[in-house]
């Protein structure tokens, strides 16, 4: 989460706070009651005398007889030389009651409000820091600074449905206008729907940081929601294929089920394929993985050399069918292959027939080849058309971010 040094907050309303100070009585007279006590607290500032400004300043803070003025007067330069004394609590308070006095300058108005938000977050009052924060809002001068330091003061205290509420509230008002929401606030939104123990909202804000900021980690979590929700084994061998391709793999016996799961399902070259990966990236660290795998990889490019040989005439001869079954399961090998013109032609020829036993899966399959050749709007297209099984959809949605 981010953070402020509260000297850097500090420093912007200085200026203002000393100038205020400084030419209090050139505004409005301050009265005899405290006007020598404050000249003397303006004395100590121009000698950097901050504990002697201070001490003065509260001296003509307890005189009797003061105005409205004065108070106002007397609260800027406490808070002014409490702020040069890090006294930020001190300061806080002196300055929020110059704010409400109703004599601080329109024009310096919203830099206060942004400004007490952010000190007292600092000094963890966090409830005021979330009213002068929305008082910002509200004024229509809060920065995106103001509107991550709100959600997170919500979420300091526990308030993970507020937290999850305004974050969320804040993220889609930007994305309809056209504005990408800062990583840290998806991020915050995120660890709020966590702590909520809400999926649906922890998958959405898990797709909202892959959309915008696609890195592995993300990636990886949201695949692991994948792997937990199961499937057949088909299915499962899909979800395979987007966590190879986001770099979701991060277990060693992931590449062996995905090489097993794609033997038995007819795609050797698959199998082969995702082996090697492995083996190149030396993934396989134990010696029973290691000869295992090596086993399955042999056995794998055993089937694929055979696969290969008969792959022009079973193209030939599920060209000639009259449903598309066949050529989208050749579309696949020749995709497994690397053979995408092939694999294309071979899909999109049986998806024009129709006839298949599962439709989605053969539009996810186009899309994967479409975005293996280089061609991400016709790959996205695809995807958003699976339709059918709510894994392969989800799935779908999953590659269509994969290719913006």
């Amino acid at each position: 989460m981010k953070t402020w040094a509260v000297a850097a907050v500090v420093a912007g309303i200085v200026a203002g706070v000393a100038g205020d100070a400084a030419h209090a009585q050139a505004k409005q007279s301050v009265s005899k009651a405290v006007a020598k006590t404050l000249a003397a607290a303006q004395e100590a500032t121009k000698k950097n005398q901050w504990a002697q400004c201070l001490a003065k300043a509260r001296e003509a803070d307890a005189a009797a007889g003061k105005t409205p003025y004065d108070s106002f007067a007397i609260s800027e330069m406490i808070g002014f030389c409490a702020i040069r004394t890090n006294d930020y609590t001190a300061a806080a308070r002196a300055l929020e009651a110059g704010l409400e006095s109703g004599f601080l300058a329109q024009d310096q108005v919203p830099s206060r409000v942004r400004a007490l938000s952010q000190v007292n977050y600092q000094i963890k009052n966090y409830g005021k820091a979330i009213e002068f924060g929305n008082r910002a809002i509200k004024g229509g001068f809060a920065d995106g600074d103001i509107y991550t330091l709100v959600g997170q003061a919500y979420y300091i205290q526990g308030d993970y449905k507020q937290a999850r509420s305004f974050i969320g509230d804040w993220v889609q008002g930007q994305e309809k206008r056209g504005q990408a929401p800062k990583e840290g606030a998806l991020q915050l939104l995120l660890s709020s729907c966590i702590k909520l123990d809400d999926s649906n909202c922890t998958t959405e804000a898990l797709e909202g940081l892959v959309a915008r900021y696609p890195k592995d980690e993300y990636w990886q979590n949201l695949m692991r929601s994948m792997f937990r929700s199961g499937g057949s084994d088909a299915i499962m061998l899909n979800v395979f294929r987007l966590a190879t391709e986001v770099n979701a793999m991060r277990r060693s016996e992931d590449y062996t089920e995905m090489a097993q799961l794609a033997i038995e399902q007819g795609v050797p070259g698959e199998a082969q394929a995702v082996l090697e990966k492995a083996f190149a990236a030396k993934v396989f660290t134990e010696a029973r993985d290691v000869e295992r795998n090596q086993r399955l990889l042999a056995s794998a490019k055993q089937q694929a050399t055979a696969d290969k040989a008969t792959l022009a005439k079973d193209d030939k001869a599920a060209a000639a069918m009259k449903t598309g079954e066949a050529d989208v399961r050749i579309g696949l090998a020749y995709l497994s292959y690397g053979q995408l013109p092939q694999a294309l032609a071979a899909i999109q020829r049986g998806i024009g027939k129709g006839g298949l036993k599962n439709p989605a899966e053969a539009q996810l399959l186009l899309g994967i080849a479409q975005l293996r050749s280089g061609n991400k709007a016709e790959a996205a297209k695809a995807f958003k058309s699976v339709s059918g099984d709510p894994t392969l959809t989800r799935l779908g949605n999953l590659w269509a971010l994969r290719a913006q």
